[in-house]
């Protein structure tokens, strides 16, 4: 699963013993050479299918990480780009890649529960974050982006379909969702890291709830399983002009 370049198992059980804030400070600097990073493939993806909806003057990357959703920001944003993330460590690392000219770039360390921003945005991206929101925190993530975004904005992230029974990767992440309610209930302060924690339906409806108006685009780049449903969709959410 993981390059040369990227954590021991070691550094990988000591961040799992810390708080999310703090395991994140600890991986940064390899983070980028995990599977935990979002794939070019993804990001290029939903880049290609929000350009036709902009334009954009600002963009907002939600729990930005090492910044790998900058990558698709910036190509799309005419003004500015902004990352905000609330690991010191990720931003750090974030703050140190090299990128091309274009729109102003700057970093905010906060957390996404409590965004700093009233309708500053033209448009919201965010990238594997969702397993670190506890379902009944949704709501009020979700109000958070909404007030970030101007009337008209949209908020963007893609969705993975969940793996079936038949499937080994169906039983790999409900054994890694077990263990860590385990290590959760044994352990303090928690790790929330879980992969199957809110699904597609649920989570269209909280966004609905905020006053979001909800689109789903499939990405073909990544093929249809055997009912003939996606593998990957594009969630639009949009505040109402």
């Amino acid at each position: 699963m993981f390059s040369p370049e990227g954590p021991t198992l070691s550094e990988l059980a000591v961040q799992a013993l810390s708080s999310v804030e703090h395991g994140y400070d600890l991986l940064a600097p390899k983070f980028d050479h995990t599977p935990f990073r979002t794939p070019r493939s993804v990001l290029d993806a939903v880049a290609e299918q929000l350009a036709p909806l902009g334009p954009y003057d600002d963009g907002l990357d939600l729990c930005c990480g090492t910044g790998a959703g900058l990558d698709v920001l910036a190509p799309l944003c005419r003004r500015s780009v902004t990352g905000v993330d609330f690991s010191a460590g990720m931003l750090d690392v974030a703050r140190r890649r090299a990128r091309p000219a274009g729109p102003r770039v700057s970093w905010v360390r906060a957390d996404a529960r409590a965004l700093p921003f009233a309708g500053a945005f033209d448009l919201v991206v965010s990238f594997g974050a969702f397993g670190h929101f506890l379902p009944r925190e949704l709501p009020g993530l979700f109000a958070q982006v909404y007030a970030a975004l101007r009337p008209g904005g949209r908020f963007a992230f893609p969705v993975v379909a969940p793996p079936r029974p038949a499937e080994p990767a169906y039983w790999m992440l409900l054994g890694f969702d077990a263990v860590m309610r385990v290590r959760n209930t044994l352990w303090r302060p928690p790790f929330v890291m879980y992969y199957r924690a809110v699904g597609l339906a649920d989570m269209r409806r909280e966004l609905e709830r905020a006053g979001f108006r909800v689109e789903l685009y499939a990405l073909p780049a990544f093929g249809r399983r055997r009912d003939g449903s996606p593998r990957v969709r594009t969630v639009v959410a949009r505040r109402p002009a």
